[in-house]
């Protein structure tokens, strides 16, 4: 029974981090995207980061203050969350990547479990947090 104890106690304040992915299909030979700019999003360059990361595997973006025009063929919407242990970090973002129909065709979202707990990772840069989630969201989308 301790040693339950002592592995659930672990576990709840060790936190860890998930990545979930659905990745853009090649067959969409996407080359330009429109990102709706989410004013809500307070993270320190997030929006920049994410435009980079997508300029790194040849797809150019354009941000809108409000929705994109109808004439966008896909466009990116997100969010990105902060939690505060000493310091603000990051601690969830979502990306979504839809057609002009509205329809869902590349999704990614990284999440601290549990706020990341005694995780120094968690302290990690933005950067350092989204490129890769980005790289695996554009796989197929070879790195520039």
């Amino acid at each position: 029974m301790k040693h339950l104890i002592l592995a659930l106690s672990i576990i709840l304040i060790t936190g860890c981090t998930s990545v979930q992915v659905t990745p853009l299909e090649p067959s969409l030979s996407v080359s330009k995207i429109c990102i709706e700019q989410n004013e809500k999003v307070i993270v320190p360059d997030f929006l920049d980061i994410v435009r980079s990361g997508f300029t790194q595997h040849g797809i150019e973006s354009e941000v809108y203050p409000k929705k994109p025009p109808n004439s966008c063929d896909i466009t990116l919407t997100y969010t990105a969350t902060q939690h505060w242990d000493f310091v603000l970090f990051m601690s969830d973002a979502e990306l979504w990547l839809n057609n002009q129909k509205g329809q869902q065709v590349a999704y990614a979202q990284y999440h601290l479990i549990g706020g990341g707990g005694f995780d120094f990772s968690k302290w990690a840069s933005t950067e350092s947090t989204m490129n890769p989630v980005i790289d695996k969201m554009l796989f197929s989308y070879k790195l520039k």
